[in-house]
This record gives structure tokens, sequence and C-alpha cells, in this order.
């Protein structure tokens, strides 16, 4: 897969990148001994990666996971924040995108979470601003800032109270309570619960896979529709701003005909690139 991407994509210390299935690249953030926590030059660099990743003809959807099998990510790295405060110097913020690019991002492509652990603080904000979640058995989530003296300021207060209503995002946020996999599920948080710990990212990828056989320009349409809902009072007016943006882009896309074509005539659909 990786010999079939039109632009390489740019150079990361904080992250492992592979390709398991055609269309589907899979983000590792790759510091176990750390819990997975995200250093400041985290966030750049997966902004960037996001950039590319959207840019990307070859690729249609991606999966987040951690490496080792603790932690999905601790959140911020607070050691190194300590450092940096106590030194005196100013420590910059993280991308507009948000936390590892992710929590407030406004991107084309969707994203999967696949929680292989402990996914807490801005590592639980990561899962709120992607598409759907995956959680292994072992999985915890929660936003323990309140206890540190901090708040969730990466998007997370405000997505969690859209996906669970003000009561039980208070609940989470002002107790510092841990959701397990199960509950993240009953709660609406995540989609599912892997069959066992060891699968959660073959899973994921199984999920990835699905989204990566569909029409590239119905799946970035579809999932800003989805987003536009979610981020707009009024839902006629989601309706009409999506309508608005890509309704007739979509109309004249390749893709649409080719859908078209392929169902009349009993085939699969040969997809081409967006260019949406």
């Amino acid at each position: 897969m990786a010999d079939q991407l039109t632009n390489q994509p740019p150079s990361v210390t904080t992250y492992k990148l592979s390709y398991p299935a055609p269309h589907v690249l899979l983000i590792t953030i790759n510091r176990p001994k750390q819990m997975n926590s995200i250093p400041v030059l985290g966030h750049w660099e997966a902004d960037s990666l996001f950039t590319w990743f959207d840019e990307e003809p070859s690729l249609r959807v991606a999966v987040i996971t951690g490496a080792g099998d603790k932690a999905f990510s601790a959140g911020a790295d607070l050691i190194e924040a300590g450092k940096t405060r106590g030194a005196g110097k100013a420590q910059a913020p993280v991308p507009l995108s948000g936390f590892m690019g992710v929590s407030r991002r406004v991107g084309k492509k969707p994203i999967i979470a696949a929680v292989n652990g402990f996914a807490l603080g801005g590592g639980f904000e990561i899962c709120l601003g992607c598409d759907m979640i995956v959680a292994s058995p072992k999985a915890q989530f929660g936003l323990p800032e309140a206890l540190r003296g901090l708040y969730a300021g990466a998007g997370g207060l405000s997505r969690l109270v859209r996906l669970v209503g003000l009561t039980q995002a208070s609940e989470i946020a002002l107790t510092g309570k841990r959701l397990s996999a199960e509950e993240a599920v009953a709660r609406g948080v995540a989609n599912k619960v892997s069959k066992t710990h060891e699968s959660v990212v073959e899973e994921a990828i199984e999920m990835a896979t699905l989204i990566g056989e569909l029409s590239p320009d119905a799946v970035i349409v579809t999932k800003h529709g989805l987003r536009q809902a979610l981020e707009t009072a009024s839902v006629e007016r989601a309706s009409q701003l999506t309508q608005e943006r890509y309704g007739y882009a979509l109309s004249q896309a390749p893709n649409f005909r080719i859908g078209l074509t392929a169902f009349a005539q009993k085939q699969k659909p040969n997809w081409v690139a967006s260019k949406l």
C-alpha cells in the first residue's frame, strides 16, 4: 500500500505509520513507556499528518491506536509541561485542530479510534474527536483534569455533552469518573467492545475496510453531514449547509455515475479517487 501513495507523509517522531488494508492508514501513538502521552511536538506533527491524509487520494479512512498493552493515550505529557513551565519557558499551544490534531479537527475523511487501554484526559478527547470508537475490554475513558487543577480544554467537554447529555457529562468530568468499555458503549460514547483485548486493532481495521470499499466522495459528504448536524443548532440548517457545499459537486463527480451504473449492471463499482 505504501508504494501506492501519491505523496509521502510528513516526517513524524511521535507516531508509527502503517497501511494494513487498502485505503486504510493506521497511526500508532508510539510512546509506550510514557503511557502514550503526547508531547507538544506530537500535536503539531499530527496536525500535518492529518492534513496530508485528507489530501492523499489513495487513503480513505484512518485508525488511531496506542503502542504497547496498557494505554491508548494518557493525554498530555505532564512531565514535559512541568519542566517547561518550571524553566519559565513559554509552551507552544496545540494547533487549532486540537489535541493530536483530532480533538477539534475539521477534516474530510473519517477516523476510527482503536482504544487498547487507558484513554484519559487528552487521550479521551482524541477519541471524542474521532468518528467511531472500538474499545478493548480493558479500555477505560475519563477526563481527570479537574483532579489536577486543570480542565479539558481541547474540545472534549463540548463534544461529551453533545454525545451523552449534560448530567452524564458532568458526572464524568466533575467527579473524575472512569468509564469502562461496556459503560462507554452503553452511554453512546463507543461503538463496540472488541471480542478480545488483542483483537481491538484488527476489528477497527475491519470497520475501516468497510468504509474504504464505499465511494470516497459519498464518505466525505456523509461524514460532513453527520458532523454538521453535531455542530449546528438547527437540524434543518445543518442539512442545508451540507447540500449547499456538496450536493451539486457530488452529483457531478465521476463516482456518482460509477455507483449508479454499477448498481444497474449488478456489478461491483470501481471507484476513483475523490476530488471533493
